[in-house]
């Protein structure tokens, strides 16, 4: 690794890419897989003869290029999410990450900043440097919580060109509220800040809690992106996208790559989308247990954060490395986020959560 980092540092890499490791989690084959959100649920039967059957007639036309504008899953989009959006408000890419490149690649570059609040989804500052734009970390206080006057003075204060907030945030798990939003775009106002409220994780929700898609009216700075990774269980099939209005759009077709969703992927959409019923049906399933782990960690004395994810992070550990490994020799993995004294799990099936809880309150009774 060592040879292949010197030659890397041999080629005329750009200043800013200089010394960066690529973005991912440990992939390690280990029975219970915990530590990168995925849905761990598979898809329904149901579900996978759609997908099946969609792709099967999608392959029949593989020697020609796919629907450029990818219209019908647009207007699926645009039906799933409501608020009177339409397929002009909608656009998408492989996996939100590329949706979120996008974003960069239009309003962003040199001589242009970007602002997060960290800790935050640390994609951000790497999104950041792909696109030579200049990350601003702001601060949160010390709970990880973000106020709606705190977020608009520093906006104020640093007139970024493009905000990144997370609802719920990543890696804490925690929903913003909506007058954060509403604050940070009228602090904004001045530098013409675009606004990106990232909602990957917004099917998992408590209910009640509110989606940024309501303050799209009249905000032709805001946009808010989803994912079909996540309540979906459609990871492997990488399809994020965001809701804006359509002038967003048109700016995102200035540097999108030509037919960049391929007819596979739409096709897997596509069919997903006609069975929106049976593929969130573990939602709440994924959500009882989240509450669980929340739960018996209060009860092992731990101090986990309440989410609205299908995550939980966690505090009060001595030593949250052991843990970590002690919990991965019993073929558990979770995720260490890199924050002092907390780490991150995701909430799985019930026997998946039930080995990793059991596990780790016997970890906790050895002492560590």
């Amino acid at each position: 690794m060592n040879e292949r980092l010197e030659r890397l540092s041999n080629l005329p890499l750009r200043d800013n890419l200089k010394g960066l490791a690529p973005y991912g989690a440990p992939q390690i084959d280990v029975p219970i897989q915990l530590n990168v959100n995925e849905n761990t649920h598979p898809l329904p039967a149901e579900v996978l003869e759609a997908i099946g059957i969609e792709v099967a007639v999608a392959a029949t036309g593989l020697n020609r290029y796919p629907d450029r504008e990818f219209t019908e899953l647009r207007t699926r989009l645009a039906g799933y999410l409501g608020h009177g959006l339409t397929a002009e408000n909608i656009w998408a890419g492989n996996g939100s990450n590329e949706v979120l490149q996008q974003i960069l690649q239009a309003f962003g570059g040199p001589g242009r900043t970007v602002m997060g609040f960290p800790p935050t989804y640390s994609m951000y500052p790497l999104l950041a440097s792909g696109t030579d734009t200049t990350y601003v970390a702001g601060i949160r206080e010390a709970d990880f919580q973000l106020s709606a006057a705190e977020a608009a003075r520093q906006v104020r204060e640093v007139g970024p060109d493009i905000v990144f907030l997370c609802s719920p945030n990543n890696p804490t798990g925690t929903a913003l509220r909506l007058d954060v939003v509403e604050a940070v775009y009228a602090a904004g106002m001045a530098s013409n800040t675009v606004v990106i409220v990232d909602e990957a994780y917004a099917e998992f929700a408590h209910n009640g809690t509110a989606s940024a898609l309501t303050l799209l009216p009249g905000r032709e700075r805001l946009i808010v992106s989803r994912t079909m990774s996540k309540a979906f269980a459609l990871a492997g099939a990488r399809l994020g996208y965001l809701a804006a209005a359509p002038e967003v759009t048109d700016a995102l077709r200035l540097v999108r790559l030509p037919y960049h969703l391929s007819a596979v992927t739409q096709a897997t959409a596509n069919a997903a989308l006609k069975h929106v019923g049976a593929l969130l049906a573990n939602v709440e399933a994924i959500k009882g247990q989240r509450d669980r782990i929340v739960d018996e960690l209060t009860r092992m004395g731990l101090k986990p954060a309440s989410s609205d994810s299908n995550f939980v992070f966690f505090g009060g550990l001595k030593d949250p490395q052991a843990i970590w490994s002690g919990l991965l020799e019993a073929g558990v993995i979770i995720r260490d986020v890199g924050i002092p004294g907390h780490l991150r799990v995701t909430a799985g099936t019930e026997p998946e959560t039930t080995a990793f809880l059991t596990r780790l309150e016997e970890l906790l009774a050895s002492g560590l």
